[in-house]
């Protein structure tokens, strides 16, 4: 039977389009769409259980992967097959999470998955800025109780001009690349980075992307509703007492606002706060809190969060006592370990981080390889986020999705102020030893210092700040918060990360809690967010106002050559015996690379000692000596043969060329000792190829006086003009016959 095919076309307005089709692939999955742009095509899937999990939260996850097939490509490795997600992978999923997991309802628990799968790739098509759209369109075609339709866009600009999901070389062209995910009213989640852009064009990005998901929003509309609506699962929500709610807001509300008045520190505050719980909690009954002991803790936490948010939006008062505009107090201090190529700490507050450097070569770059992105990482960045930071005790289980998301933020926030001249291979390591409000900011601050310590020539040095929000819709009153505090962003309405210069925004990341956002608080987010990254940035500075002049003695020193193509094989010689030895002589790392541009070998020299360095650049530049035509050499005999004598150059040693016998003087020798001998040190003259032998030719005579009334000698021939070596006449036939 011919399935039923739904499709709806969204125009780009540039000659491209998306379309959205259904009925055709995966139908028991509850909702299932294929999104497709030239060639590419994505196939999305999303599948709710029926039963509620005994759970606080929604137990979702998105799950993106890039098969090799659509690529026509094999997985590397050994196991030619797809295993653990890339950072890539996991960066989209959060990208998808972020935007979809606020739509569903509070008290919505059950197990519920959202997997997108790329199918097909295409050069000209960045899959992920597609996700958002396809998880999206599949959930409007099922039952599942979601708030409203979104969709994500990327944003990139040319020239002054804005581009709507751009391509990756349109990306490498642009100053603006962002990932926008939005509904048909309210902006709810910002990622990218940019080239020191203003507040105002930033905002400029963020509404050109809005105009663009409101297009694909009303295309998931049309095909939902030929598609036929689904009426809304029915499921048993959260229990509601609202007679108990307003018990626990009257034993609770005072209290804690006393509490988040006086500003006291994170372990006083939560220790305070865990007393008035107890309290609440202890006025019940154990047949009251055996029946209705959850949701004591619930409106427990509802009133909590109250308080907070009137103190901060009424009095403009924070958790910690700050106004809602000033920055903690920080220390920084650079070089704190003593045998790393660069190290940084950098404390805000109760946020703590130790960032790394370490150099290296080409050979230690970031290898990505993904169905839709083969390349490499010159500058790449990891963050570490340990239980101990925030007090816990659980076990590690690899590295989590946080951690290499807000890597990536850091990483965008820091990587266009490392210079295109560089010649290392930089990583930077953000160990975050303390955590009470966004240490991804942290990161970028001590990452920053880090590499100034390391001798990295930064364009500019870098900071970052989150910002927070608290509003009251009722009264139109809300406050903006510099540095939040993870309270502030748990209670908050928004957490928004943003990283630049002095002179602009180089990264950010925005997670946006309510609904209809105006664009005004944003700007004034901006503003803000501003005044605080160069007070931050003024703190950074002081403690190391501009990079070392060069790295340390003990990091490596990098020095890079290029040679012609021609001498590459002679350099790693047979077998990798040259290069093998030249290594292990110097105790330096020699990369060879091949320029395919210019044709020529891109010859990298990593060491400590500059002794080994200038050993390889010696025995490089021996082996790609060319002596020029016309010019004078200093040469040492290194072997005396019956017709001449072999001699080196002194200034490219290892290479060798013969002085024939008839170029040691003017007069006639006999015996090449009569006139050199071994170990003599003289000057030659290069007069470039030989016509009749096709070798080097050189002389000595050449440089000599001549005899006075000098008669040149006759060629070194027997009588009747017969070569004496080879037994033959002038005319070329045998004698002997």
């Amino acid at each position: 039977m011919i399935p039923k095919v739904f499709r709806e076309v969204i125009d780009l307005g540039d000659g491209r389009e998306i379309s959205i089709e259904t009925g055709k692939l995966a139908k028991q999955a509850h909702g299932s769409v294929v999104v497709q742009s030239g060639k590419c095509m994505l196939l999305c899937t999303v599948v709710s259980n029926y039963e509620q999990k005994d759970l606080p939260f929604l137990p979702l996850t998105v799950d993106y992967r890039e098969k090799f097939a659509a690529a026509g490509r094999y997985p590397g490795g050994f196991f030619k097959r797809e295993a653990r997600p890339s950072d890539g992978e996991v960066l989209t999923m959060r990208l998808v999470d972020r935007v979809l997991r606020p739509l569903f309802p509070k008290d919505y628990s059950a197990e519920t998955q959202v997997m997108i799968q790329l199918m097909s790739h295409d050069d000209d098509v960045m899959p992920e800025a597609m996700a958002g759209l396809a998880a999206s369109a599949a959930i409007q075609l099922s039952d599942f109780p979601f708030e409203c339709a979104i969709s994500e866009a990327r944003v990139g600009r040319i020239d002054g001009k804005f581009i709507i999901n751009p391509t990756r070389a349109q990306l490498e062209e642009s100053d603006i690349d962002m990932m926008i995910g939005a509904s048909a009213d309210s902006v709810m989640m910002v990622e990218g980075e940019m080239d020191e852009i203003s507040e105002e064009e930033m905002i400029e990005a963020i509404q050109f992307a809005h105009e663009a998901i409101k297009l694909q929003i009303d295309a998931q509309h049309r095909l939902a509703d030929a598609a036929g609506r689904k009426e809304v699962r029915e499921y048993d929500g959260a229990a509601e007492n609202k007679d108990l709610e307003k018990t626990v807001h009257d034993m609770a509300y005072d209290k804690v606002y006393a509490v988040a008045k006086a500003g006291s520190s994170k372990q006083e505050r939560t220790a305070a706060f865990a007393n008035i719980k107890a309290e609440v909690k202890a006025s019940f009954s154990e047949e009251e809190l055996e029946e209705h002991g959850g949701l004591v803790s619930d409106y427990y936490r509802k009133a909590e969060k109250a308080a907070v948010r009137d103190l901060t939006v009424n009095e403009g008062l924070r958790l910690d006592g700050r106004k809602t505009d000033e920055v903690r107090d920080i220390w920084c201090e650079i070089d704190y370990l003593p045998s790393v190529h660069g190290s940084a700490v950098f404390t805000r507050g109760e946020t703590q981080a130790l960032a790394t450097v370490t150099l290296g070569t080409s050979r230690d770059a970031n290898k990505i390889d993904m169905p839709s992105f083969e390349g490499e990482e010159n500058f790449y960045l990891h963050y570490n986020f340990p239980p101990f930071c925030t007090g816990e005790a659980r076990p590690i289980r690899g590295t989590s999705r946080r951690e290499v998301g807000h890597g990536n933020l850091a990483q965008r926030g820091l990587k266009g102020m490392i210079p295109d001249d560089c010649p290392y291979t930089v990583r930077v390591v953000s160990e975050v030893l303390e955590s009470n409000g966004s240490s991804s900011m942290a990161t970028v601050c001590a990452g920053t210092m880090a590499m100034m310590d390391a001798g990295i020539q930064m364009i500019k040095p870098v900071s970052g700040i989150a910002m927070g929000l608290i509003s009251d819709a009722e009264s139109g009153k809300y406050a903006v918060l510099s540095d939040i505090l993870g309270d502030e962003d748990h209670l908050g309405d928004m957490d928004f990360k943003v990283t630049g210069t002095a002179d602009g925004i180089t990264a950010c990341q925005m997670d946006i809690k309510v609904k209809g956002l105006s664009y005004e608080i944003l700007v004034a987010a901006l503003k803000q967010a501003r005044d605080g990254r160069i007070h931050i940035l003024g703190k950074l500075t002081d403690a190391i106002a501009a990079p070392r002049e060069d790295v340390k003695e003990y990091a490596p020193k990098m020095v890079g050559v290029r040679i012609p193509n021609e001498f590459i094989g002679a350099l790693i010689g047979p077998g990798g015996k040259v290069i093998q030895e030249l290594q292990k002589e110097t105790g330096c790392t020699i990369v060879i690379n091949e320029d395919p541009v210019t044709e020529e070998g891109i010859v990298e020299i990593l060491g400590t000692g500059q002794e080994g360095i200038n050993a390889v650049l010696a025995k490089i530049d021996s082996i790609t000596f060319k002596p020029d035509v016309g010019s004078i050499y200093e040469v040492k005999v290194i072997k005396m043969l019956d017709f001449g004598a072999v001699v080196e150059y002194m200034e490219a040693p290892g290479n060798e060329v013969l002085l024939h016998v008839s170029e040691l003087a003017w007069e006639r020798t006999e015996n090449v000792s009569d006139v050199v001998n071994m170990g003599d040190v003289f000057d030659v003259k290069y007069f470039g190829l030989d016509k009749r032998t096709r070798k080097d030719k050189v002389s000595r005579k050449a440089l000599l006086d001549k005899p006075e009334g000098y008669v040149a000698p006759k060629p070194r021939e027997d009588r009747g003009g017969r070569d004496n070596n080879r037994g033959r006449d002038n005319r070329g036939r045998d004698s002997r016959r």
